[in-house]
């Protein structure tokens, strides 16, 4: 509150421009200016609003002037108040202090429209990790047959592990407004270290180029694919997420069958070139048309791990660690299962992986659906039991192609929305927006130790037993599955009406 008084001749008195920002921009309320008075202005009963106006007996009594105003906005603080509990019930005492009221105006979210959906496309286009069974297979087959199952998969698990380990330093950096340079220079990461994996005959250089440089690019496209969508989207949010992170399971779907088909004829440099030039064609999308909505949030630490203070949210990151050690197992390893356990021919074999990335997007978008009804907390919940049995169950389908396909359609779907509803239930368990993307990105992080300890012992595991690896699987899962109602239960109690 500002009180301005000028010469003998003329006193202004006038309350400055404030803007009252709670927790639903259907409150806003915006004070207007006193007009400013001179000596030849009239002057109407005290302390009373003509319109937008308040003229004032007194002009020349600055304290007065103060009183009549300080009295007005308590009377109107007041006002907002009990309108907002009428309409939202009981809950958290709404903040209208004058550090809230003075907050610039913000737009709605708009829920839809076309700018909405071009940043769902955006996140869509961006996705390759799903892809990396098909080089495991040729790289213990063909490229570098010499090495063991467990050290080529530490490639895929490097790539993985840094695409969410990123994300720690990205979400903050997403929240500063730099989405657009994420962007760029992860597309740029990617393309290029898909160029410099067709020219690579050495395990070091696999590492270098599709472990570190791919994952690191990644990383910077993954959090701003899902970190974007909750600013545009509020009754469609976890469905407009799984849409966008169902594009890595048709990235699954897409790249396998073009290196696979072209790799005998073109060889496996240009069979890679040419993945690599689909990815600049597809990530040219994001790269124009990512728009941030919301203004940059205010510098804060670029690593805050103060929101391992909240149990819910600790709870929620465990769980992810636990369940990615095992969710992408089968990933990894469903071609080389199907040849060998399964009897299928190479070329049978290889259509495992499409397939289960085929249930993948189905799972990413219908449970995602089913969240924004019935809540993230509780589609999860759910998906990830069945998922950690589907576990166990691969046990079952060794030696029928029929069964095998169903499993992997199944497990898929399962497994695709423990993936696409981390994001919804991040953004569902933090009251403040404007620290999303830091919170995502440390929730990714504890995924990706979970992928980078998971598959190595997978890895130590198979070369041993199909069975234990089954069974390290499953179990993980369900452990994972246990940390997901406990998170449940620490959010909301026992009440099994509750979103959570």
């Amino acid at each position: 509150m500002k009180i301005r008084s000028g010469n003998a001749s003329r006193h202004n008195c006038r309350l400055a421009t404030r803007q009252w920002n709670g927790p639903d921009d259907r409150y806003a309320k915006q004070f207007d200016d006193i007009a400013p008075y001179t000596d030849d202005t009239p002057r109407p009963t005290p302390n009373r609003c003509t319109g937008s106006q308040y003229r004032l007996a007194s002009p020349g009594s600055p304290s007065q002037c103060g009183d009549d105003i300080e009295a007005h906005t308590g009377d109107l603080q007041r006002s907002l108040t009990q309108r907002a509990e009428q309409e939202k019930g009981e809950g958290a005492p709404l903040d209208i202090s004058p550090s809230h009221l003075s907050v610039p105006p913000q737009p709605g979210i708009p829920n839809g429209g076309f700018t909405a959906w071009l940043q769902v496309a955006c996140g869509f286009c961006m996705g390759l990790i799903n892809a990396f069974g098909v080089w495991q297979d040729y790289y213990s087959t063909t490229l570098i047959p010499s090495r063991s199952n467990s050290n080529i998969s530490w490639i895929g698990s490097i790539e993985a592990f840094l695409l969410c380990c990123c994300t720690i330093f990205a979400g903050p950096l997403f929240d500063r407004g730099y989405a657009r340079q994420l962007v760029w220079a992860g597309s740029f990461m990617v393309v290029f270290g898909l160029m410099m994996v067709s020219l690579c005959d050495e395990y070091w250089q696999l590492m270098l180029a599709q472990g570190l440089c791919m994952g690191i690019g990644a990383g910077g496209l993954f959090i701003t694919s899902v970190a974007i969508i909750p600013s545009y989207f509020t009754t469609k949010r976890s469905f407009a997420i799984g849409i966008a992170a169902s594009g890595s399971s048709l990235g699954g779907i897409l790249y396998p069958i073009i290196f696979h088909r072209l790799q005998p004829q073109i060889g496996f440099g240009w069979a890679t070139r040419v993945c690599a030039f689909i990815a600049l064609a597809t990530l040219t999308v994001p790269c124009l048309g990512i728009r941030t909505r919301t203004l940059p949030a205010p510098r804060k630490k670029l690593v805050d791990f103060s929101g391992f203070r909240e149990l819910p949210f600790t709870l929620f990151c465990i769980a992810a660690f636990v369940g990615f050690i095992g969710l992408y197992v089968p990933f990894f390893y469903i071609e080389i299962f199907a040849g060998e356990k399964a009897g299928l021919t190479s070329n049978l074999a290889f259509y495992m992986l499409p397939v289960l990335s085929a249930g993948s997007i189905v799972g990413r978008i219908l449970p995602a659906f089913a969240a924004d009804i019935m809540g993230p907390l509780n589609i999860l919940s759910v998906c990830t039991i069945v998922a950690g049995v589907l576990g166990f169950c691969w046990m079952a389908v060794h030696h029928a192609l029929g069964g095998l396909v169903i499993w992997a359609l199944l497990y898929g779907a399962f497994s695709g929305a423990f993936v696409s509803l981390q994001p919804s239930t991040v953004v569902s368990i933090t009251d403040d927006m404007s620290i999303v993307g830091g919170r995502l990105g440390m929730n990714t992080f504890c995924a990706a130790l979970g992928i980078l300890v998971g598959n190595p012992i997978a890895g130590v595991i198979v070369d041993s037993s199909w069975i234990g690896l089954q069974s390290f699987c499953g179990g993980t899962l369900l452990v994972a599955a246990v940390l997901v109602l406990l998170t449940r239960w620490s959010r909301v109690g026992c009440q099994l009406n509750s979103k959570g």
